[in-house]
């Protein structure tokens, strides 16, 4: 059974049926069935702020560099970390398993995927390809050419398949984005020394466990640091770069990349600040299309914390105002990602030289085009390095940190952290109806279901149409909320048909 409607015949009637309550059911509520086959009462529930949420866990337990981590779109508590180890295991790029259980974090074994000197080394999930994960990094055995390679994961336990290489030699500022429309395409990003230190892209398509590549394509024709792609989660085939462009005082640039099949082609660059700037990300809207949010370090202006607005139309990018969340001090290792339980937050995480290299979390709250800042949150009092986190899957507002832990033998260290999240236990298939009287719990009570008639409500405008909001209220409004019927007297409802 996937939804309450199987439960009764098409076309519906004036049903009532007797269910076990489980919960208090104040009279004429409205009341959902549970995955056990009892019902209870429409509600919220909240959680609030914890950063952090739980204890650090190491999951390496000396020098660690490059840690990246990404959750499994289709499992929200699974998530894949990859690092390069330290000299015991050769720099090699290694990656693990992790599972969150509440506020607590288990992990498997360590898998090596590439036994010789690593760097950049990354890992993401394609949302559209279960079960596996595309690791990056450039290859330190191989003349520092650049690879990705495909890992299949089963339970805790990674497989890989047979690395694809690319650029000729020393690539730089590798980065790795995924098509979230397109199964199986990714963009990888890179500043390429054996041709100038451009600014390059190029396309990757997946088959199995294996990887093909486009031709390379140059963005910047110049020297290119902190290259960052960044798919429109909207648009198919649309991502944003960022780059400092050594070719012009570092200035912060953005250009509008378009893939077609293996090829990508790219629009005039943009400029979003004319001073010098460094770890430029960039971060799609997850509900917008042609929105991003750029984040990047202002080193024109005491190497401020700094986001921005950037908006795509066509092959064009053009920018709003720029907002501060950490004004002076210096800063660096920034990662930045919208939350999954509101589209109009965005969490940033960065390591602030200002205290000792403490590690910071600070949430915006993007109103139109403007961007406020809560008070800023210190989740290791303790010098920290590589820093990256992930959210979970869903939109529970859990999410994991990674980083380095320097007093701790530099060991890699993950911990969970937690949102203030409000959630509902209705969905859009498991409103049964509205309980004819009060219950207590495990009492058995009487629903009326489709096509029914109660009258046990007030206030009531005859003849409108009623929905069930997440806290169990009626009302008129159906944004968001789930049809329940229409109103017949100001006291009663005819509950809609499930047809």
């Amino acid at each position: 059974m996937s939804t309450v409607s199987e439960l009764f015949p098409a076309g519906g009637g004036d049903n009532t049926i007797d269910m076990v309550a489980s919960g208090t059911l104040p009279n004429g509520s409205p009341v959902i069935l549970k995955a056990d086959g009892t019902v209870e009462v429409v509600a919220e529930s909240s959680v609030s702020e914890s950063i952090p949420a739980g204890s650090e866990v190491v999951f390496h337990a000396t020098d660690t560099d490059y840690t990246s981590i990404s959750f499994d779109p289709n499992n929200t508590n699974k998530f894949v970390i990859a690092y390069r180890t330290d000299g015991a295991g050769g720099g090699y790029a290694t990656a693990i398993v992790g599972t969150v259980s509440g506020t607590s974090i288990s992990f498997g074994a360590e898998y090596t995927f590439n036994a010789a000197t690593s760097y950049y080394t990354s890992v993401t999930f394609d949302p559209n390809v279960a079960d596996k994960i595309i690791m990056l990094y450039r290859d330190g055995g191989s003349s520092n050419i650049g690879k990705v390679l495909i890992g299949t994961i089963s339970g805790t336990s990674i497989s890989f398949g047979t690395p694809t290489s690319f650029g000729t030699s020393y690539v730089y500022y590798l980065t790795l984005t995924v098509d979230p429309n397109t199964a199986g395409k990714f963009v990888v990003t890179y500043r390429d020394y054996a041709n100038s230190n451009y600014g390059t892209a190029i396309v990757g398509t997946i088959t199995g466990t294996s990887i093909s590549l486009g031709s390379p394509v140059v963005f910047n024709s110049a020297d290119s640091h902190y290259t960052y792609g960044a798919y429109d989660v909207s648009t198919p085939g649309k991502l944003l770069v960022v780059y400092a462009n050594y070719g012009s005082t570092n200035d912060g640039t953005a250009v509008v990349g378009t893939v077609s099949g293996t090829s990508i082609s790219f629009g005039a660059a943009s400029t979003f600040d004319s001073g010098s700037t460094g770890e430029q990300t960039v971060t799609s809207y997850p509900s917008t299309a042609g929105k991003f949010i750029i984040s990047y370090r202002d080193e024109a202006s005491s190497d401020a914390g700094t986001l921005m607005i950037a908006t795509v139309s066509g092959t064009s990018v053009s920018f709003g105002s720029k907002y501060v969340y950490q004004a002076s001090g210096g800063l660096s290792d920034i990662s930045s990602k919208f939350t999954p339980n509101d589209v109009n937050k965005v969490l940033v995480a960065y390591r602030d030289h200002g205290t000792s290299y403490y590690g910071i979390t600070t949430l915006a709250t993007i109103s139109g085009n403007s961007i406020s800042f809560a008070t800023r949150n210190v989740f290791t009092s303790g010098k920290v390095q590589d820093l990256n986190f992930a959210f979970a899957s869903g939109s529970s507002g859990k999410f994991v940190l990674v980083y380095k832990d320097d007093p701790n033998s530099q060991a890699g260290t993950a911990v969970v952290g937690q949102l203030a999240v409000t959630s509902t236990n209705l969905t859009s298939t498991n409103l049964l109806g509205i309980n004819k009287k009060a219950a207590v719990d495990g009492a058995t009570v009487a629903i009326e279901t489709l096509g029914g008639y109660v009258d046990n409500q007030s206030g009531l405008t005859i003849g409108s149409d009623y929905y069930v909001a997440t806290d169990g209220s009626l009302t008129t409004t159906s944004t968001d909320n789930v049809r329940l019927g229409r109103a017949v007297t100001a006291t009663s409802i005819n509950i809609r048909n499930y047809v």
